[in-house]
């Protein structure tokens, strides 16, 4: 499931002011120090929002686990409904308590005989519906149920608006399956009220290659929250997958559940600040100006990377070629088949869709071997009820590579993504978008600080359902902060 990431925009010193708020909510209810100890194991962030504590303290402390496992100040409409820690205690997903030394692997061996051929009966007046988003009515319906009733900010200023196209984009990948798309109806006015879909790829842990499902859009109409539903659409889509003999899923949330494989941090960098300053999205720093905001945001109107150009389909066995390479690079990481890199990466201007992602080359003068390229794509989100501007243009980082990585001079890469992504910056804002995303992700934490990445205060959890292996760095320290040293571990983007 992707989550909002921090559309408050909030700077590092709100940001740690915040998170020390949370750790003294956080305290008056006891929870046992083995879980604590794991907690803080499982993502080295979460020292940070209990106060940067060491681990003596924090397992000493009085903690109340169980708003920790709900998400500690995500709280409100940013919530996903995901359902209690009573229901996960009862999923294939490792616990927190669980004992160290336990070998990488699946946690339950399914036998798809055993698996029931009808789904679970649904409270009275509901019931389950496949989608097919090749219907435009049905993808309507997506339509309108995620943008009016997914993911918001704390505050109801901001909502995902994801557009027709990119619902194709996200959900109709290679291999895709109409019953990976699961949908709720009211029986008598067949209103789409809730939903829960997949993608299959392969993803690899660790080098161990897994056929998986990739979750996301888990929505549930804001009138039927307090129906149970989350539980039992998770449940369904389990099911589904288990028949189609996909055993293991890869999901990310904002809120903690048992147990994250690995967390991140957001960062957004403002392309047009006076807007996000408007809507209010950045603040102005103590002691800051307006113009002094806008001029330390300001970006040239060229790029500096030679030889740099739009990515073509010509271009795609030597990026499969390359890509392959980078991304075997850390612990969690796609495999990628030519198809996906398509799919993924390449914007099909015959299809006279809107444009969802944006991918460019580097090409060797020379040779004409293609030695870097990047990518980017679009998820606006919908400024709520604010008199002059309705949304939010944002880009979030997708997938990149770079022949530098191989070179074992870690300079050398740094400064060529440095000059890369300030790059992506650039035409970013030349295709209007206001503010480019990322986590802490890849190799991200070599430039973020440095291209003037704001920290946000929100973490994305990464999630393996079915799947037991060791935590996988997140690119963040116990500081909540970029960390070279801390890369290598997630390679994979969740959109």
């Amino acid at each position: 499931m992707s989550n909002l990431g921090d559309l408050n925009g909030k700077s590092k010193t709100q940001a740690s002011d915040i998170d020390n708020a949370k750790a003294t909510k956080l305290s008056g209810k006891e929870s046992t120090p083995k879980i604590a100890e794991a907690l803080l194991k499982s993502s080295p962030a979460l020292k940070n929002v209990l106060g940067a504590i060491d681990k003596d303290n924090a397992t000493s402390r009085k903690i109340d686990t169980t708003h920790l496992l709900t998400g500690p100040g995500v709280g409100g409409t940013n919530q996903k409904d995901m359902a209690s820690f009573k229901f996960w205690q009862t999923q294939p997903v490792p616990r927190f308590d669980e004992s160290d030394g336990v070998s990488d692997g699946p946690i339950k061996i399914i036998d798809s005989e055993k698996v029931s051929k009808k789904p679970d009966s649904l409270i009275d007046g509901f019931e389950w519906a496949t989608l097919d988003l090749t219907n435009e009515t049905q993808l309507q319906e997506l339509w309108d149920l995620l943008t009016y009733h997914y993911v918001e900010d704390d505050d109801a200023m901001f909502r995902f608006r994801y557009s027709q196209s990119f619902l194709h984009w996200a959900l109709m990948s290679p291999g895709w399956k109409k019953e990976w798309h699961v949908g709720v109806r009211a029986t008598k006015s067949r209103k789409l009220v809730a939903s829960i879909c997949g993608v299959p790829t392969e993803v690899r842990v660790r080098g161990q290659k897994l056929k998986v499902i990739e979750i996301n859009f888990l929505c549930i109409h804001k009138k039927l929250r307090s129906k149970r539903l989350a539980p039992v659409l998770i449940k369904e889509i389990t099911r589904r997958c288990y028949l189609n003999g996909i055993y293991q899923a890869v999901y990310t949330a904002g809120v903690l559940l048992p147990t994250p494989v690995s967390s991140c941090r957001y960062y957004h960098r403002s392309l047009d600040w006076l807007k996000l300053y408007e809507v209010g999205f950045s603040s102005l720093p103590y002691g800051s100006t307006k113009a002094r905001q806008v001029t330390k945001n300001h970006l040239p109107s060229s790029t500096s990377t030679p030889r740099l150009r739009p990515m073509e389909p010509k271009d795609i066995d030597a990026i499969h070629d390359l890509l392959e390479r980078y991304l075997r690079r850390y612990d969690m990481n796609p495999a990628f088949t030519k198809e996906e890199v398509v799919h993924w990466l390449v914007h099909q201007e015959s299809s006279g869709k809107e444009q969802v992602v944006w991918s460019y080359v580097v090409e060797d003068a020379e040779t004409h071997n293609i030695t870097d390229f990047f990518s980017f794509y679009s998820l606006p989100s919908t400024v709520i009820q604010h008199p002059k501007h309705q949304e939010v243009r944002a880009a979030y980082l997708h997938y990149y590579a770079s022949e530098t990585a191989f070179t074992n001079d870690m300079k050398a890469h740094k400064d060529r993504l440095l000059m890369l992504m300030n790059d992506a910056l650039i035409l970013a804002k030349r295709a209007h978008f206001d503010v480019f995303n990322a986590l802490t992700t890849q190799d991200n934490p070599l430039f973020l600080e440095q291209l003037k990445f704001g920290a946000g205060i929100s973490q994305l959890h990464f999630y393996l359902y079915n799947y037991r292996t060791t935590p996988i760095a997140g690119g963040i320290n116990e500081k909540n902060l970029p960390d070279e040293k801390r890369m290598g571990g997630v390679g994979i983007v969740m959109l």
